[in-house]
């Protein structure tokens, strides 16, 4: 009777362990199909916790890229919409000039010009410090100073850096802000160094009065007023360039966090059918199991009575 004891009592415990292991992967498979998550601790898949820490890495990067994309598209289409109105205003002291220049336009038509302008010249001051929908300088490269001071006796002159620096906004691709003002409003006219702002300011200077032949002075101010505008139209593509590419790095950002989140679901989330599947089997196999026990411990029971 000892060793029918001895036996049913490992049988006992072999079926419920069996058994305990059956309700625990049943609890498990029901747990997955509710949260429609795998694991729930890394500890149960180590591998699967590792692949999903990657790329929970990778998402978080690509949202800082994003951001970073976003902005970057901001500040460029803001430098490109004051570059363009510059050049706008550029184009009507073009036409100013040539007015000026003409011999049937008398001192007072001339003072008129002069007058509208010191009106751009204050516009042009303006625009040159602009900034973006975060307040900060669109053209004074990587400096968070404005861009362009003026002192008292109205020169302008460049306060910012020479270069705009980089944005991240994809892994090994980084994209100019923007463009320094020097590059927008500064050039060299026959070899010497000028700006829009000398060129409007001489030209206003010399309607005024300033010059002994006005008209000579707004002929010479073509040459300038052209070189201006050069830089402008340079400037407009370079920023349409820079933002041409922007569209394209968010592009492939997009097709990026698709495949992120493609990646999540096929290492983290449930196959729900099968879940259902395998906890049918479950099922199945711990009724059979309770009902095998059941019987067998009766019969053993019985035996040990007898």
């Amino acid at each position: 009777m000892g060793s029918i004891t001895n036996s049913a009592g490992s049988y006992f415990n072999r079926s419920l362990a069996q058994m305990a292991e059956l309700r625990a992967g049943i609890e498990r498979t029901r747990t997955q199909i509710a949260t429609g998550r795998k694991i729930e601790r890394g500890s149960q898949d180590p591998a699967v916790a590792a692949q999903l820490r990657s790329v929970s890495r990778r998402e978080a990067l690509a949202e800082v890229e994003g951001d970073n994309a976003a902005r970057l598209g901001q500040d460029l289409g803001a430098a490109a919409n004051e570059v363009q109105a510059v050049t706008e205003l550029l184009q009507r002291a073009r036409e100013l000039a040539v007015q000026a220049a003409s011999t049937t336009t008398g001192a007072d038509g001339r003072r008129a010009i002069a007058f509208e302008l010191e009106q751009l010249q204050q516009e042009l001051f303006s625009r040159s410090n602009a900034v973006s929908l975060t307040g900060e300088p669109l053209f004074a490269g990587q400096s968070t100073g404005t861009a362009f001071t003026r002192d008292a006796a109205g020169n302008v002159t460049y306060a910012g850096t020479p270069e705009s620096g980089a944005v991240p906004v994809a892994p090994g691709t980084a994209i100019e802000r923007g463009l320094p003002g020097s590059e927008v409003f500064e050039f060299d006219l026959g070899g010497t160094p000028s700006s829009a702002f000398a060129v409007l300011g001489a030209l206003t200077t010399a309607l005024q009065g300033g010059a002994g032949d006005p008209v000579a002075a707004a002929n010479a101010s073509l040459a300038g007023i052209d070189a201006a505008l050069d830089t402008t139209n340079r400037a407009t593509t370079i920023l349409g360039t820079r933002m041409a590419w922007v569209e394209q790095v968010e592009e492939q950002q997009a097709n990026r966090k698709i495949a992120l989140a493609e990646r999540r679901s096929r290492v983290g989330d449930t196959d729900v059918a099968d879940a259902i599947a395998r906890l049918q089997q479950s099922l199945t196999a711990l009724e059979a199991s309770q009902s095998a026990f059941a019987r067998v411990s009766s019969l053993t029971l019985f035996d040990a009575l007898r």
